[in-house]
C-alpha cells in the first residue's frame, strides 16, 4: 500500500492548480495501515481533469438530507468538499442505546462520527497544520473500493505546555437531569476536573432550567478551588429546560470573563431536551453570534441521558464552531472532562475544509460516506468567509468514500487537499496528499488495522441507518452477523479496547435485529 503525505506551500498549490486547468474550488493508537512513503511533487498530469463523462456519486441509499447536498455542484462532478468534523456523540449514544436493549433511531446515526471515534496512527506534522494520508482497499463488489482520507494535527502538548484555559460551563439543571447518569455524573466529573486543571486556568459556572443564572463568574483556580467545588456541589435539578437562555447567559459570562492569550470556550452539559423558550439551534446561536465571531469563543457540547436531544446538540456545536461528545458512564465522563478537554483546549486550525478531487480517467463514480450536513459547495473551498470546522492538537479526522474505478484503469486516483486558517493570524494554509490505483489493497478485510477498523465502523453505521439492509449506502456491505464475526476477530488481533467495544455493539445490534 502506498500513502502520500506531501505538504506544499499555498502559492505552489495555486500555481499547480492553474497549470492543470482544475480549480479546486471546492489520543494516538497503533494503526500500522501505512506502507512506504513516497511524494508527488505537484506534476500537472497528476491532477484530475474535468470531462463530459466525469464521475458522479454512488447512488445507493439516498436518505433524507442527502439529496440537497448532492446538488451543491452540477453533474458530472469529480469534486467532493466538506467541513471537517471531529464529533463522536452519535457513536457514543448508539452504544448507550444498544446497551439498553434498543436499536438507535436511524436519524441519530451519523457515519462520520462512528469512524472518527477510533484512534488512528496517521503521521503527524511537527507544527500546526495537518498531514494528509490517502489509502484504500477493494471490496467484494466489482470495481468498488473504499478510499480513506485521513487528516492529523500535531500531538497534544504536555499539560504544562498548553496555553491557559478560560472555560465557561453551562450546566442543565432541569428536571429531566435528575435521572441517574445525568446531573450526578456531571457534578462528579466537574469536581474531578477542577482538581486536574492548572492554577492559571479559569472557570465560570452557569446553570439553566426555566431561566439561566451565573452561579460563579470567571474565577482563577489558583487559591480558589474550594470556591469552585462549592459551586459545583450546589447543583440540583429543578423545573423545565430553557436551553436558549442557558447558551445566551453562558456566552455573556464568557465574554465578561474573556482572557487574552487563553483558550476561551463554552462547555455545555445537557440532555438537550429543550422545552421552554427558544428551541431552534440557529435562533439560539444567532442571539450570541456577535460575541461568538468577534471573540472566537467555541462551543463544546457534552451530551448525557438515555433520552437525548441529539440533533439539537449537534446543530449547536456545528453553528458554535465546536464539536460534541456523549458520555454515558463515569469512565466516559473522566475521559472527556479530565483527559480530553484539558489536553485539547487549544485550537490549531479554524474553518478547516477538505476537498477530494477524483480523477475522471480512473474513477467512474464515488460517494462520500456521511458528513451529510457538513457538505460545502465546491466553489467555496477557498472562500475563507465560508464556515469550516475547528480542530485542535491530538485530533485525527477520517472521511471514507465508496469509489467505483473504471474497469482496468491504472494510475492516479484521487488528490485530497485540506485548507484551514491559522487560529491566531487567520492566514490560510493548505496541505495535500494523493492515491494511485496501485495503492488499493485487494480486500478491506486484509488491510492493516486502521483501514479495516474504519470500514467496520462505517459498515456498522450503514446497517443501523438502513435496517434490514433495504437501503445500503456502501458496496460490499456484510450482514450484521458476518460483520460481528469480523469485528470479534479484529478485536482479538488488535487487543484494542475501543475495537472490543465496537464488536460488542455490533453483536448487540445483530441480536436486536
Amino acid at each position: 500500500m502506498k500513502w502520500h503525505g506531501t505538504r506544499r506551500p499555498v502559492g505552489v498549490l495555486l500555481a499547480l492548480t492553474a497549470a492543470s486547468g482544475l480549480l479546486l474550488s471546492g489520543c494516538s493508537g497503533e494503526d500500522g495501515g501505512l506502507g512506504d512513503a513516497s511524494s508527488r511533487h505537484g506534476r500537472t498530469e497528476d491532477m484530475p481533469r474535468p470531462g463530459p463523462d466525469g464521475p458522479g456519486r454512488y447512488e445507493g441509499g439516498e436518505r433524507e438530507g442527502e439529496q440537497e447536498s448532492r446538488e451543491v455542484a452540477p453533474e458530472p462532478d469529480h469534486l467532493s468538499t466538506f467541513a471537517l468534523d471531529v464529533d463522536t456523540a452519535s457513536y457514543g449514544y448508539a452504544r448507550r442505546t444498544l446497551a439498553e436493549g434498543r436499536l438507535p433511531d436511524p436519524s441519530t446515526v451519523r457515519p462520520e462520527e462512528f469512524v472518527n471515534s477510533f484512534l488512528q496512527d496517521y503521521p503527524r506534522p511537527d507544527g500546526d497544520g495537518f498531514t494528509v494520508t490517502v489509502d484504500g482497499a477493494r471490496t467484494g463488489e466489482d470495481d468498488w473500493s473504499l478510499v480513506r482520507v485521513g487528516l492529523a494535527t500535531r500531538a497534544a502538548e504536555r499539560d504544562g505546555d498548553r496555553p491557559p484555559a478560560a472555560l465557561t460551563f453551562v450546566v442543565d439543571i432541569s428536571g429531566s437531569m435528575a435521572e441517574p447518569g445525568r446531573l450526578d455524573l456531571a457534578r462528579e466529573a466537574l469536581g474531578t476536573m477542577t482538581d486536574r486543571l492548572r492554577d492559571d486556568d479559569s472557570v465560570a459556572l452557569v446553570t439553566f432550567s426555566d431561566e439561566a443564572e451565573t452561579v460563579l463568574p470567571m474565577t482563577r483556580l489558583g487559591g480558589n478551588r474550594g470556591t469552585v467545588h462549592d459551586a459545583v456541589d450546589s447543583l440540583e435539578p429543578t423545573d423545565s429546560t430553557n436551553l436558549g437562555a442557558g447558551v445566551e447567559t453562558g456566552y455573556e459570562t464568557a465574554v465578561e470573563g474573556l482572557r487574552e492569550g487563553a483558550t476561551n470556550r463554552v462547555v455545555m452539559v445537557s440532555d438537550a431536551l429543550a422545552n421552554t423558550g427558544e428551541t431552534e439551534a440557529e435562533a439560539i446561536l444567532e442571539r450570541v453570534s456577535g460575541s461568538r465571531r468577534e471573540h472566537g469563543i467555541t462551543l463544546f457540547g457534552v451530551g448525557v441521558g438515555s433520552d437525548y436531544g441529539d440533533a439539537l446538540m449537534e446543530q449547536l456545536a456545528d453553528e458554535g464552531d465546536g464539536h460534541t461528545v456523549y458520555v454515558s458512564d463515569e469512565a466516559d465522563a473522566r475521559e472527556v472532562f479530565c483527559e480530553e478537554l484539558p489536553r485539547n483546549i487549544e485550537l490549531t486550525a479554524r474553518d478547516a475544509k477538505a476537498q477530494v478531487a477524483f480523477d475522471p480517467e480512473t474513477v467512474a463514480e464515488f460517494r462520500l460516506v456521511g458528513y451529510d450536513n457538513r457538505r460545502v459547495a465546491d466553489e467555496d473551498f477557498r472562500d475563507d468567509r465560508v464556515d469550516g470546522g475547528e480542530v485542535g492538537p491530538g485530533h485525527t479526522v477520517t472521511a471514507l468514500y465508496a469509489v467505483r474505478t473504471r474497469p482496468g484503469a491504472e494510475g492516479h486516483l484521487a488528490t485530497a487537499t485540506v485548507r484551514y486558517l491559522d487560529p491566531d493570524s487567520r492566514t490560510p494554509h493548505e496541505e495535500t496528499g494523493d492515491l494511485e490505483t496501485g495503492g488499493l489493497v485487494d480486500s478491506v478485510w486484509e488491510a492493516r488495522r486502521g483501514l479495516t477498523v474504519t470500514a467496520t465502523a462505517a459498515y456498522f453505521a450503514d446497517a443501523l441507518r438502513s435496517p434490514g439492509r433495504r437501503d445500503s449506502a456502501l458496496p460490499g456491505a456484510p450482514g450484521l452477523g458476518e460483520l460481528s464475526e469480523r469485528a470479534e476477530s479484529l478485536a482479538g488481533r488488535t487487543e484494542d479496547a475501543g475495537v472490543r467495544e465496537l464488536a460488542e455493539a455490533i453483536r448487540a445490534a445483530d441480536r436486536l435485529e
